[in-house]
């Protein structure tokens, strides 16, 4: 191609842009562009990205695409700068050989994902003149008669140039001639047609040949011509031609006519006689190759016949030429123009055509979003190719189609979708025109819903208590904790764990472990019911989804007792499994209390409760136990056959099953009276000395008032000193009797654990001028404590009041 022309149509390149709103937030863009034919490969149509309003260095990202053309792809996109570049040479007369317009269009769609969009781009390929003239035959026969008059007309072959537009055939000229000269006629669709006109009367016999050249000349430039030689010999006079009754003669045809169809007959009249008047039809060179193979012509009815296919959608109207010839020496001809106009049926089904799909979505994708883009069409015309596009079952399905622009729609979807009820769907487009009658088609699509982690998991049931009896073996399976997870893969693998905690200064996790795949619950340890009694935590069910969800279900574990502890006697005080003695009057009276049995049972509920019995006793009618309180008293006075000693063997038993019991041996021996001694001032001074401690504190803070106080001190001295100690009825019991009859305000027996309670105790009960004792428990849990009143402490024998003191003297924190 000549660089010049190549220049100017590059410089005529142009863009144009069609905007069509979207209905439903999608813009398709209709983009037009022309580049002349020819272009060489590599040479920059366009910006693609600034046309269409793109970023350049993302069309890489966003994976831009382009149609493939007739399996070839004429246009590629520089994915770095944007630019669209010629990758083939574009041949116009390959892509649009039909010459029914100028106009040569390359329909293609840019598609861009990420979001996804769609452009449509109409490249007009510009004609260039590459092509030359040509004449179907290099040689055209052409006979007159020489009766022919000056003005008569004589169709010759036309040329064909595959160019168009201005670069078509522009004209014809023919070769010097006296005789001859031609004229130029312009077809419907502008094909340029050349007769050969009689300017002057033939002589045969001066001339029988005459040789022609026809020069067809486009309107290119530089311009390009092609050439063909007419041969016109001069025939004998018939001086009669045919003729038809009109010219040009107009019929309608319904496409898809049956063959044999009869469209038109022709008829026309020669005035001649004999041969000269019988008549052929035939089809002139101005008819296509296409219309004849269409069309039949029997060439001496002149009926006119269907023959092929008629679809309007491929041609909507045809032209053909006839020519009636007579079958003189030298025949005479006529002709005439039939124009054929196809009237369209319903005949073809609308098609759906699936743009973009996505094949799969997850289930948590926002309303709105784009499934898949559709287009419809139709090459039926008028309402026959008007079409509707609707869901199958839409009124079910969570999916709503919208129409995007012109004959384009959306597949959105139109409510959340929730894959643990629908994992899939089968979407059927059924598409229908507005013929008559309607016609139909469906295209079904398969939808995969994704699963995302939207589910938590879920225990059975949020509180699970579990009764464990104690002294369990460790290890032992508690409970099985599974929970569900409707979601899929990973989103449903559930890992289990405590939820860490500290019980008692104890982490749970050293007490109960869980198994991270199954949720089974065991016990790490033996309980003890005596020191745990229940323990409260969470366990925690989590997912492995991103990001993972969990959920907690309480676990309450209630230690049951067992009767594993036997009593414990801890009063009377003895070391250990020896005999206590316990010494009476043998005057006392009936009812007296000689002993006070206590045991203590470390266990709950039944298997605590204590009951005490004789187990062995000398005499069972001298003494009487209550089973509850354990008190042992006599039943009866003594009497001088009674035995000076008696043995009696208790048993405290628990109330378990089955049950645990302990026993104590008490030797009572009786005595006959115990000497009173009358204290001395040695030993009343020191224990005066104790009591009035606190006094002499406030002597020492009263120094105001010496003089007075230590004349009532003396006073009161003289006084005690002159004051002679009473003996007692009591006395004479001894150190025994005290205990029948003991008044303090601690009790008979009182268990105390704390050493500064104690103390305080013993400080109380010391100023009210008693004496305290304190006797260990055997277990080491804590102390029996009692209270014995000074007066009655103090007549024993001077042996027995020395140990006294020093067994309360030892307790003494």
């Amino acid at each position: 191609m000549d660089p010049r022309a190549f220049a100017f149509c590059r410089r005529s390149w142009h863009v144009r842009f069609v905007m069509f709103s979207a209905l439903w937030g999608l813009a398709f863009t209709v983009t037009r562009y022309s580049i002349p034919e020819e272009t060489a490969e590599g040479s920059v149509v366009a910006n693609l990205a600034a046309d269409l309003g793109l970023e350049a260095h993302s069309l890489a990202e966003r994976n831009v695409k382009l149609d493939y053309i007739h399996s070839k792809k004429y246009l590629d996109i520089n994915k770095e700068t944007g630019e669209m570049f010629v990758t083939e040479k574009i041949d116009r007369e390959h892509l649009c050989p039909a010459k029914t317009s100028s106009s040569c269009f390359l329909k293609m769609d840019v598609v861009i994902e990420n979001p996804l969009r769609i452009f449509n781009i109409e490249l007009e390929i510009m004609d260039i003149n590459d092509n030359a003239p040509q004449f179907r035959r290099e040689r055209i026969p052409l006979d007159i008669s020489e009766s022919a008059r000056p003005g008569e007309k004589f169709s010759l072959t036309n040329a064909v140039d595959a160019d168009v537009g201005e670069n078509s055939i522009k004209t014809y000229f023919l070769s010097q001639s006296d005789e001859f000269t031609i004229e130029i006629q312009s077809g419907s669709d502008g094909t340029k047609y050349v007769d050969l006109v009689l300017q002057a009367p033939l002589d045969r016999e001066k001339q029988a040949v005459h040789s022609l050249i026809l020069t067809a000349v486009d309107g290119g430039t530089p311009a390009r011509t092609g050439t063909a030689t007419v041969i016109v010999k001069v025939l004998d006079t018939n001086d009669n031609a045919p003729q038809f009754d009109r010219q040009v003669y107009s019929v309608d045809l319904v496409e898809n006519a049956p063959f044999g169809t009869l469209v038109m007959q022709l008829n026309a009249t020669d005035t001649d006689e004999g041969t000269n008047a019988e008549l052929a039809y035939s089809y002139t060179l101005y008819t296509s190759e296409k219309t004849q193979e269409k069309f039949s012509l029997n060439p001496k009815s002149g009926e006119i016949r269907v023959k092929g296919v008629i679809d309007y959608e491929e041609t909507r109207s045809f032209e053909m030429y006839v020519e009636a010839k007579d079958k003189a020496v030298s025949p005479l001809s006529a002709q005439c123009k039939i124009l054929v106009f196809i009237t369209d049926l319903n005949d073809n089904y609308p098609d759906i055509t699936i743009k973009s799909f996505k094949s799969s979505v997850k289930e948590n994708a926002p309303t709105g979003t784009v499934i898949a883009v559709v287009s419809v069409s139709d090459r039926d015309s008028g309402d026959n190719g008007k079409v509707f596009l609707s869901l199958r079952d839409a009124e079910v399905l969570p999916f709503l189609l919208n129409k995007s622009s012109e004959d384009y729609f959306e597949l959105t979807i139109k409510e959340p979708l929730d894959r643990e009820k629908d994992s899939s769907y089968e979407i059927t487009l059924h598409v229908m025109d507005r013929g008559t009658p309607p016609l139909t088609d469906n295209e079904t699509i398969s939808l995969e819903i994704l699963d995302v982690n939207d589910n938590a998991p879920v225990f059975p049931q949020s509180f699970y208590m579990i009764h464990l009896p104690e002294n369990n073996e460790p290890g032992e399976l508690l409970c099985s904790l599974t929970a569900h997870d409707p979601d899929l893969n990973e989103n449903q693998y559930l890992v289990y764990f405590i939820v860490e905690k500290e019980i008692s200064n104890t982490s749970v996790s050293t007490l109960f472990s869980v198994n991270p795949e199954n949720g089974n619950l065991h016990a790490l340890r033996s309980f003890d019911y005596e020191r745990e009694r229940e323990f409260l935590f969470h366990v925690e069910a989590r997912d492995s989804g991103v990001p993972p969800l969990s959920s907690n279900a309480t676990v309450h574990v209630i230690i049951l007792d067992q009767n594993d502890n036997a009593p414990q006697i801890v009063s009377p005080w003895r070391a250990h499994d020896s005999v206590v003695d316990q010494v009476i009057p043998r005057a006392a009276d009936q009812g007296s209390l000689v002993a006070k049995v206590i045991a203590l049972d470390a266990d709950s509920a039944q298997n605590s409760r204590v009951t005490y019995q004789f187990l062995q006793v000398t005499d069972a009618s001298l003494f009487t136990l209550d089973r509850y309180n354990g008190e042992v008293r006599t039943a009866r006075m003594f009497t001088y056959r009674d035995p000076k000693h008696q043995r009696l063997v208790i048993v405290a038993k628990d109330n378990g099953d089955p049950p645990r019991s302990a026993t104590v041996t008490i030797k009572v021996s009786t005595v006959e009276q115990v000497v009173v001694t009358q204290l001395t001032e040695t030993t009343e001074m020191p224990m005066e000395y104790d009591l009035f401690t606190d006094l002499n504190l406030y002597l020492l803070l009263s120094l105001g008032s010496v003089s007075f106080l230590l004349l009532i001190t003396i006073l009161v001295i003289i006084v005690l000193k002159c004051q002679k100690p009473k003996p007692s009825k009591a006395a004479v019991h001894g150190r025994n009797s005290v205990t029948s009859q003991r008044n303090s305000t601690i009790g008979d027996s009182t268990l105390i654990s704390s050493d500064a309670y104690w103390y305080s105790l013993f400080l109380a009960e010391t100023r009210k001028g008693k004496v305290v004792v304190r006797q260990p428990l055997s277990n080491g849990t804590g102390f029996i404590v009692s209270s014995i009143p000074r007066s009655g402490a103090l007549t024993t024998t001077s042996e027995s009041r020395s140990s006294t003191l020093q067994d309360s003297s030892s307790d003494l924190p």
